[in-house]
């Protein structure tokens, strides 16, 4: 584990989260969890998503995620965006904008194409403006159009 890893409390979903991330994305697994009464619901676990760790923990209804801390997920193309998408949204999510999404869970992903985050590196500002208003204007980020409103500007 490194030394710094993601602490996540869920409203006593922590077993369903853990088992949906870990389908979810490649390179993830449940390490250990800890049961209350060996049979019980999981309290507590670390798990794998994506390569990261986190740790998870069963904390009720007191604690709830916002979108002030959201992953973000680095998709190789526009399939891979599609990909991603429509597993959280088939699981329950709650497409939100620019990219984002709720999980059943209530936590946020950023869906976000490579290509997105190369264009607004471009050192023209009218192009990296053009692409952030048509980013703006968009729920699911899609790659041709960004591309479009690069080109166009």
């Amino acid at each position: 584990m490194s030394k710094v890893t993601p602490f996540l409390m869920f409203n006593d979903q922590l077993e369903a989260a853990m088992a949906f991330y870990t389908a979810t994305f490649p390179n993830s697994e449940i390490r250990n969890a800890a049961r209350i009464g060996g049979d019980g619901p999981v309290m507590s676990a670390e798990f794998v998503v994506g390569g990261q760790s986190f740790m998870g923990y069963n904390g009720g209804s007191y604690f709830s995620f916002s979108e002030g801390v959201s992953l973000y997920v680095d998709c190789d193309d526009q399939a891979e965006v599609d990909e991603y998408w429509d597993k959280l949204v088939n699981a329950g999510a709650t497409p939100t904008a620019c990219g984002w999404i709720k999980d059943p869970f209530g936590l946020s992903w950023q869906i976000v194409p490579r290509r997105f985050i190369e264009l607004i590196r471009d050192k023209d500002e009218q192009k990296v403006k053009a692409v952030m208003d048509a980013m703006m204007t968009m729920v699911k980020l899609d790659v041709a159009a960004l591309e479009k409103a690069y080109d166009d500007a």
